[in-house]
């Protein structure tokens, strides 16, 4: 049901080749805790654009496996993402319909209705 595909000026995205009705699961990835001591570490590599802020605090990381670091930013998202921290997951939720061969896509800041500036916006001209 889910394919990666190129996404105008994003590299890849992740796509879906069925439709997609709201509050589906689209997906639950297994993620990779990362401790707090560490997370400076990844700040220093490509997986800085990847990972996800984990924990109550927000302070150690999570990179997620499947396809779940490669879903792309949009403030007018159709998919959201829920940390399930106990069972050391993230789960993609559709939030409308969204049609074949669509791009899924979340809001980075968590909430689909926030639209504060995203780190890295200036490095990145897609995240403006």
């Amino acid at each position: 049901m889910l394919y990666i595909a190129n996404s105008h000026g994003k590299g890849r995205g992740v796509y879906t080749d069925n439709r997609i009705e709201r509050d589906t699961v689209i997906e639950k990835c297994p993620v990779l805790e990362i401790p707090h001591e560490e997370v400076e570490l990844l700040e220093l590599t490509m997986l800085n654009n990847y990972y996800f802020a984990w924990g109550k605090d927000q302070k150690r990381a999570a990179l997620a496996l499947g396809l779940g670091s490669i879903y792309n930013h949009s403030y007018t998202p159709n998919a959201i993402y829920r940390p399930r921290e106990n069972e050391q997951i993230i789960e993609f939720v559709a939030i409308r319909k969204i049609l074949a061969n669509e791009e899924i896509t979340i809001n980075y800041n968590g909430s689909p209705n926030d639209q504060s500036p995203l780190w890295g916006a200036d490095e990145i001209p897609w995240l403006k």
